[in-house]
């Protein structure tokens, strides 16, 4: 089930649309996670009684289709997500490996978000496990940590994890692609049509240390991946800094000289890129609710 309907209070109309149009393209070309950090966070439930998770900015369902794919015994998953098209693609993901798990997808946004319930005959219930992959960055991250902290669970897990993007990979490739983007589009980063991205202002970790979840490590995750050149234009129409809108009519003539670049800068073929992943596991310290 999905809930609320309509657009949402409080939230920019290109917000809520920014990837409207790339959704499927997105489940497509987005890398899922690495092995070792799906197992990382699957171990984060071990002894938990009926598992929930909690995936804030889940996009296409990324972080519970790997935890199901892996195993993990859910008994519930509520995917949130400021995109009814994200929302739709994450259904289509997660519903044939769902088994005995219940899904609830929320059109909200993460800081807004109040579960519709508690589960049948669990009226404690609550996330035991609260994920953010590649999307804290679009949050107010002081307002959904006091909000995670009122839904979750005694002992619950929260995971900030991402690895980043091309804009911000060092290879030769990834820096001349930046390039021709700038030309383009300016020196800044955008964020969708309207907006330049901003750097958050303060770190994850400052976030965390201010928030109930102060109890932190980092866990880091290196991993290699190659795309043919034209899997890498896929994924830059995902992206809100090169996606398709942001070139108007001149979106044909970047995606011609781009896949020249890459061409020109590919292997047999392939683009190597040599990313990290990282995933912040944070707590409440022992002792506290």
């Amino acid at each position: 089930m999905t809930y609320p309907e309509g657009p949402l209070p409080g939230l920019a109309p290109e917000q809520e649309t920014m990837f409207e149009g790339a959704a499927l393209t997105y489940s497509r070309r987005r890398p899922g996670l690495p092995d070792a950090a799906v197992r990382l966070l699957a171990d984060t439930l071990r002894g938990r009684p009926s598992p929930v998770l909690l995936d804030l900015g889940t996009g296409t369902g990324q972080v519970p289709f790997a935890l199901l794919s892996a195993g993990a015994d859910l008994t519930h998953i509520e995917a949130v997500d400021v995109s009814p098209q994200m929302l739709h693609q994450a259904s289509q993901a997660l519903t044939p490996v769902l088994g005995h798990c219940t899904l609830t997808l929320v059109h909200a946004t993460a800081d807004a978000y109040e579960p519709l319930a508690t589960l049948p005959g669990e009226p404690d219930s609550g996330p035991d496990l609260i994920t953010f992959c590649r999307s804290y960055h679009w949050m107010n991250g002081e307002a959904v940590l006091e909000m995670a902290d009122g839904v979750a669970t005694p002992g619950a897990a929260v995971a900030i994890t991402g690895d980043g993007s091309l804009w911000t990979q060092d290879a030769d490739w990834t820096r001349a692609l930046r390039e021709l983007i700038q030309r383009y589009l300016g020196a800044e980063r955008r964020a969708g049509a309207r907006r330049s991205y901003a750097e958050p202002r303060r770190s994850y970790e400052e976030d965390l240390a201010a928030s109930a979840f102060d109890d932190v490590t980092e866990h880091l995750f290196p991993v290699t991946r190659t795309g043919a050149p034209q899997a890498v234009l896929d994924y830059l129409r995902t992206t809100s800094f090169a996606g398709a809108g942001l070139f108007a009519e001149r979106h044909q003539a970047f995606e011609d000289e781009a896949l020249a670049l890459l061409h020109a800068h590919a292997v047999e073929g392939s683009l190597v890129e040599e990313a990290t992943f990282r995933v912040l596991l944070a707590r409440r310290p022992e002792g506290a609710r």
